[in-house]
Parts: C-alpha cells; sequence; structure tokens
C-alpha cells in the first residue's frame, strides 16, 4: 500500500509541475486584439526611424545601451528594414530585414544574422516576433531565441521588450523604443 501511495503522490507532484509551468507561458498576441492604436507593419516600418535602447544580461544589469537608425521600405507587399546599431563602446552592427507576407496575410521574417526565419503575430496594437538570432560572443557567433514583443504606444512610437535564452534559460533583456522620424 505504502508503494501505491507514493506512486500516487508522485504522479499527482508532476501533474501539478505540468500545471504550473502551462500556467506560466507567455501571453498570446491575441489579447491586444482590442487596443489602439493598431500597429500597421507596412506603416510604421516605412521611411526614417531611429532607436534606443539598453541591453541586460541574465542578472538584470544593464551592460550595454545603444542608437540606432532604421530605413523601411516596401514593394509588392515584401518589406526591408535596414538597421544601424551604435554600441557605447564604438561597436556598430547592421541588420537588414526582409519581411514577407504569406496566403494568409501573416509576415515571415529574415536577417543576415538570423537562422532561419521568424514569425511575425499581430493583433491590435501588438505585435510579436521569435527567432534564433547569431550574437557576436568571446570571439565567436552564439545563437540565442529572441522573443521580441513590440507595442505601439502611440501613433509613431513603439515599445520592444525582448528576452534571449540559451537551451531555455534567459540569458538577456533587451527594451528599445523605436520611433518614426
Amino acid at each position: 500500500m505504502n508503494r501505491i501511495y507514493r506512486a500516487f503522490k508522485t504522479k499527482l507532484t508532476l501533474l501539478l509541475c505540468a500545471v504550473l509551468l502551462t500556467a506560466c507561458s507567455t501571453p498570446d498576441v491575441s489579447l491586444y486584439a482590442k487596443n489602439d492604436p493598431k500597429f500597421e507593419l507596412q506603416e510604421f516600418f516605412s521611411g526614417s526611424l531611429t532607436a534606443h535602447g539598453i541591453l541586460k544580461n541574465r542578472s538584470g544589469e544593464v551592460i550595454r545601451y545603444f542608437n540606432a537608425t532604421l530605413e523601411g521600405s516596401w514593394k509588392g507587399g515584401v518589406g526591408v528594414l535596414a538597421e544601424r546599431f551604435v554600441f557605447d563602446d564604438g561597436e556598430v552592427q547592421e541588420r537588414t530585414w526582409i519581411m514577407t507576407p504569406n496566403e494568409r496575410g501573416e509576415y515571415s521574417a529574415t536577417a543576415n544574422d538570423v537562422v532561419g526565419s521568424g514569425a511575425i503575430n499581430m493583433a491590435g496594437n501588438a505585435l510579436f516576433m521569435k527567432y534564433v538570432l547569431k550574437v557576436p560572443y568571446d570571439g565567436d557567433l552564439l545563437e540565442v531565441n529572441v522573443d521580441d514583443r513590440m507595442y505601439m504606444v502611440k501613433e509613431g512610437v513603439v515599445i520592444n521588450e525582448s528576452v534571449m535564452t540559451k537551451f531555455g534559460v534567459e540569458v538577456g533583456y533587451l527594451s528599445i523604443v523605436i520611433q518614426k522620424n
């Protein structure tokens, strides 16, 4: 009887852990469907933009800050967004995103330092995108998963929060304010 009780207790513990892990999942972009102003991808990422941000390590300490210029253009529904980041230590990084619509009206995005493509999901004032980014680290390139959450807080202003993970462990956080010029 004691062995049956322990087996039941173990299964119950595993079930509770699974429920708790599911409860900690991230919110879906559809939660923001009724929020204004509406995030229109082609409208916002068109023309000149500026961005200002900070990068935090996994402890929450700000380890870098940067300013960036972005230039977006669209042709035939396909968008190109050229980004140029200048970090506080003088390092410059450039990334060019290609945003391509699919038959469902959703977008995928590729870039020169992204593995594969990222999926863009939008609703209301929010845009969520997940992708794998190659990040310079100790003279090598490290692949990290990036979960971008962008929120249009007023016309022409977006706040972007990103969580970077490796093997499911959070390794960094990015906060950016993007403004149309």
